[in-house]
């Protein structure tokens, strides 16, 4: 009947305006809302009031008033995307991935009713774009994370490789190209960012009552392969700025026979392979223009931190202080290393509190300082071998966690004048340069950075109180801060 349609749009409209999309989308109704909301438009007065009435009801009850011309027009947006959602999972698909380009819209009358976000009319080109991935070939066994988390690359990788020639035209070469740029610069990892997505969308689905079904699980590892493309994309670019050698102990792309600058248009590529990926796999949902904001947020921060690590080649050694030091890493490595891989799960699973957000990301912040710093610490003191990259901020006069410490604050005036003499002046594996590193140790940097280590442990557990009251579980922050913990690589 239309009041039981009305109170099932209103409490619907009342879910979306909170921003509880999964309720929002669960609200009963009594019959088609969409038919009900297309018909509301098309000018059927009486429905509106009725529909518009109560949702106005519902509204006002969760504190949120709204007109009743945008609580209709609100309605068929809600009803759309209901429908989609009832439909995608009525429908029993025998392949992996669905065009939709060819049912862009329902049409009522003079107005087109959207689909899904991720259908923009001006994209919906060539034939049979844009595909959405629905079902994963393979079984997500938590047992293998890795391997499993593996498997799911692969399979995103050769995805975006099959599209290049129908989609975009590429020749066989071109896609070859592309091929081997991912590959070389996506696999062979430690993956820890991709995989806590993973972990953290398990335990969060845990402490919601919930079992994570294969295709969650595959889910969250595509958006876990998201944040190791864009970590392969920012390095792949922080490679060449710094001139760096090798990178996950092979020569660094832009460094293999006929890359070179090449490799520029390549981390671009692989830059918005990410949105193609979000796209593809996570269009057709209602948070999905959210998943990609804190995509681009991310992104900016994070290149906002390397125009503050880029740009020490042009300041003065009293310029790189610990203060600097602390603001660099905190934009170049924290967001997207540890914040971003833990509010990706956070979005999906329908956690919508700020407060949440707020205080996950304190916490999250104190371990990306933390990791920045022991990425400074190896850089002078692992074994190249093991650490798979050959340490270059003493010759690229990086405000690196040793250098600020040993200026700044623990230098005596003998090893000051000895780094202004030769800090960024020196090339790798030189005397000048082994001279800095046994400055480092003389003025008593390795003591300091353990009990460094030590002090961010305590600190982040004063963290649990507020992060359990927050409603997250704190085996998220506790896994994510043993994979760091005292690591030598």
């Amino acid at each position: 009947s239309a009041p039981a349609v009305a109170l099932g749009t209103g409490a619907a409209l009342a879910a979306y305006a909170r921003g509880d999309f999964l309720a929002a989308f669960a609200a009963p109704s009594g019959a088609d809302l969409g038919s009900v909301a297309g018909a509301s438009l098309r000018g059927s007065s009486s429905t509106a009031s009725i529909v518009g009435a109560a949702a106005s009801s519902a509204l006002s009850a969760a504190g949120l008033p709204c007109a009743v011309g945008c609580t209709v027009a609100t309605a068929a947006l809600v009803a759309a995307a209901r429908a989609r959602r009832g439909s995608a999972r009525r429908a029993s698909l025998p392949v992996r991935s669905v065009a939709v380009a060819e049912r862009a819209g329902t049409t009522n009358g003079d107005v087109l009713l959207p689909v899904n976000p991720g259908l923009n009319p001006a994209t919906c080109w060539p034939a049979g774009k844009p595909c959405f991935t629905t079902e994963y070939p393979m079984e997500y066994d938590l047992k293998d994370a890795k391997g499993s988390f593996e498997k799911v690359g692969k399979f995103l990788l050769k995805e975006m490789e099959d599209e290049l020639p129908g989609m975009y035209e590429l020749p066989r070469k071109e896609v070859e190209w592309v091929r081997r740029s991912l590959e070389y610069n996506t696999l062979g990892g430690k993956m820890n960012r991709g995989l806590i997505v993973v972990e953290t969308g398990v335990e969060l689905l845990k402490s919601q009552g919930k079992t994570p079904t294969s295709t969650d699980l595959c889910r969250f590892a595509i958006l876990g392969w998201c944040v190791e493309l864009l970590q392969a994309c920012m390095l792949m670019a922080d490679d060449m700025m710094d001139g760096s050698l090798t990178r996950r102990g092979a020569p660094c792309w832009y460094r293999l026979e006929n890359v070179g600058l090449l490799a520029t248009n390549d981390f671009l590529m692989v830059e918005m392979f990410v949105y193609k990926a979000l796209k593809r796999h996570f269009g057709q949902e209602p948070y999905f223009v959210w998943l990609v904001d804190l995509f681009l947020e991310t992104t900016f921060q994070t290149e906002c931190g390397q125009l503050l690590d880029s740009i020490c080649s042009n300041c003065e050694l009293e310029e790189l202080t610990t203060e600097r030091w602390t603001l660099l890493v905190k934009y170049k490595t924290a967001f997207y290393s540890f914040y971003l891989p833990v509010a990706l799960s956070m979005l999906v699973v329908g956690v919508r509190d700020r407060a949440s957000y707020d205080t996950a990301r304190e916490a999250l912040m104190l371990m990306g300082v933390y990791f920045q710093a022991q990425d400074d610490f190896l850089d002078a003191f692992a074994n190249p071998e093991e650490l798979g990259k050959i340490g270059t901020d003493i010759q690229d006069k990086k405000c690196s966690w040793l250098f600020a410490h040993a200026f700044h604050e623990h230098g005596t005036p003998e090893a000051k004048e000895y780094l202004i003499q030769h800090y960024g002046k020196c090339k790798v594996g030189s005397e000048e340069e082994q001279h800095i590193k046994d400055l480092y140790k003389e003025l008593g940097l390795q003591e300091l950075f353990q009990k460094y280590e030590a002090d961010t442990q305590s600190k982040l557990l004063e963290y649990r109180e507020q992060i359990e009251a927050a409603g997250l579980p704190w085996s998220v922050f506790e896994r994510f801060f043993a994979m760091i913990f005292k690591r030598r690589k």
